[in-house]
Parts: C-alpha cells; structure tokens; sequence
C-alpha cells in the first residue's frame, strides 16, 4: 500500500440515534438496510435530552428522580414499540438509551463500541433556527470518528 493510503474499514457495527421524529425513522430505514447488506451489527440509541433541573423549585406533584424516572421509562417503552414494529426479522441489534447531550452520547458511544458508521436523520434547519437549535448531525460529523451518513426527509 502506497505512504498515506489508508484502507476503508467494512462496516461491521452501524450506530444509529432515534428520537422518535419523522426524520429520524427515515435515516433508520438507512441503517437497518445497511446493517442487513453488510451483515453488520446495529445500535440503536436514543438519548433522553437532560431534562431542566427542577430540584430548586417547587413541584407539588412531582419529586425530580421521579420525573426522571417516568421519562426514561416512557423511552424504554417507545424504543421497545419502535423496535418490535420495525425489526421484524432482523435480530443482530442492541438499544441504548442514555440521558445527556445528544452529539456528546452519540460519538461517546460509537466510540464505545467501535462503530464504523453512524447513521442520522437532520432536519435540515437553515438559517436562524440553525443558529438558535444547532445541528445534533453537525456536531456528530465534527467529532466522529468514524464516517456519519446523514439523511433528510425528501421534500414532499
């Protein structure tokens, strides 16, 4: 092999983050097409947004541990339905859900462990709401070490 060249790792375990949005469905799709054409093992993770620390105020209702609690146990819920209704035959998968900032919990966990693609939907925001929201699919591209497939919506 020629100084410099680097070789093209096949892709072997293929990470892909859901949050339950349209967007995110559709770059799924990717993945699990990807997964089953290179036999790869599939990551599915969803990362619950750190939720507002509501521990200094008063909540009459509700303690903090049990808000978050409720919220992780309605993500287990929605990823066990997403899972059953779309991996009908596919079984070389796992599921991750983890609380804290969406693009940090991403490349954390394909580094974690070793994937060689990451898969995401965008929203494709422009403009004053890219500014406002950022992009979850940008950050990821940035810091990944491994390539990201970035998939959009097509336009109706």
């Amino acid at each position: 092999m020629p100084k410099g060249e680097r070789t093209v790792k096949p892709f072997e375990k293929i990470l892909t983050a859901i949050d339950f949005s349209e967007n995110s469905e559709f770059a799924f799709e990717y993945a699990l097409t990807m997964a089953k054409q290179f036999n790869a093992e599939l990551t599915i993770m969803h990362v619950i947004n750190e939720p507002v620390d509501l521990r200094g105020f008063y909540v009459p209702h509700i303690s903090f541990e049990q808000l978050e609690k409720e919220i992780e146990e309605g993500a287990a819920k929605m990823m066990e339905n997403f899972c059953s209704s779309r991996l009908a035959s596919f079984q070389n998968y796992k599921t991750d859900i983890v609380s804290g900032i969406p693009y940090d919990e991403i490349t954390r966990k394909a580094d974690e462990i070793g994937a060689s693609l990451i898969v995401l939907g965008t929203h494709g925001r422009t403009g004053l709401d890219h500014i406002l929201f950022g992009s979850t699919a940008e950050r990821v591209v940035r810091s990944a070490n491994c390539p990201v497939m970035t998939i959009r919506l097509p336009s109706a």
